[in-house]
């Protein structure tokens, strides 16, 4: 008897592995197999000049020498950085504020299901459409530009995507607008995921909720924030679709919108140069790994600090039941 509940066992467990097997099948034709294939190409001199296709040479390293030589890479990280910090910031604080709003008991929000929709819409429209939007908006005759002039007076249009600063905190709205509702709930989940005792203890405390927000809800809902955090450094690190859309794939003016990715796909659809385009996604790749372990390290570490903070009280607290 006990020989055949373990046949059946076995035999059920198979049927699992069967069931999974599709996804690993797709994810090493269309994620590691293309890795590995830019990884190797990164080595390689491969390109295209008009139509003649120069056959593929092992060169090395030269690649990764001759791109951090140029000094491009540099100026287009440093775009891409700035435009993630400048639609980051504002999106984490009102992430966090609509999310603590949204699950306080207290302030009795009615028709909480409508607003939940209306902020994750955002999210699920197309980037490409968004940026079109924008880009009427703030365009010489949009309705941005119709105000400016009945405001100033003036006859002539600011020309928003002429000025590095516009252009960019446009690049930016646009990735909050989009991406504010997704974080958002996040974080209410994180909150709605916090005991509920610790909020009736701080309360019997007298703590305000002000108090109740950041010495409880934030140190609670951490792991939730680093996530939140290492995902939208990913993203903005791979920063594409809509500086591309808004600045006409120029990165203007004078490339000062021009993100990593942008600078890949030039490499690809204007220089055909192949080789150089594998060492970017390379590096690229490199940079956002490395962003990411540091700041889970970071957490690690903090976490770590808690604990023995926490046992070093414990210990504490039972030598004085003692005296």
């Amino acid at each position: 008897m006990a020989s055949s509940n373990k046949h059946k066992s076995i035999s059920y467990a198979k049927w699992g592995y069967i069931f999974i097997l599709p996804f690993f099948i797709a994810y090493g034709l269309f994620q590691l197999w293309p890795m590995f294939q830019t990884i190797r190409d990164s080595f390689y001199s491969k390109m295209t000049v008009g139509l003649i296709e120069y056959p593929e040479e092992f060169v090395g390293f030269d690649n990764y020498v001759d791109l951090f030589k140029e000094g491009e890479i540099f100026t287009y990280f440093g775009n891409t950085f700035i435009i993630w910090i400048i639609g980051f910031i504002p999106q984490i604080f009102i992430s966090l504020l609509l999310a603590a709003w949204f699950t306080d008991l207290r302030l009795k929000i009615k028709a909480q299901g409508f607003f939940k929709v209306v902020i994750y819409l955002p999210n699920i429209l197309m980037a490409a459409a968004v940026s079109m939007l924008f880009f009427a908006i703030f365009s010489d005759i949009g309705p941005i530009n119709d105000v400016y002039k009945s405001i100033t007076g003036s006859e002539s249009p600011y020309q928003f995507f002429a000025h590095i600063t516009s252009t960019r905190v446009i690049i930016a709205i646009i990735n909050f607008i989009m991406w504010y509702g997704n974080t958002t709930i996040l974080l209410m989940a994180a909150i709605m995921g916090v005991d509920p005792s610790l909020y009736e203890a701080s309360e019997i405390d007298g703590a305000t909720p002000s108090q109740t927000f950041w010495q409880i809800t934030i140190p609670s809902i951490r792991p939730i924030l680093i996530y939140v955090l290492v995902t939208s450094l990913i993203g903005g690190v791979q920063m594409y679709d809509i500086p591309q859309i808004i600045t006409n794939g120029e990165g203007s003016p004078t490339r000062s919108s021009m993100t990593v990715v942008m600078y890949l796909n030039r490499q690809i659809s204007v220089g055909k140069n192949y080789g150089k385009a594998g060492t970017i996604s390379v590096v690229l790749f490199i940079v956002a790994a490395v962003l990411s372990l540091a700041v889970a390290a970071f957490n690690s570490k903090d976490q770590l600090a808690e604990r023995k903070a926490a046992k070093l009280k414990k210990k504490k607290m039972k030598g004085a039941l003692k005296i």
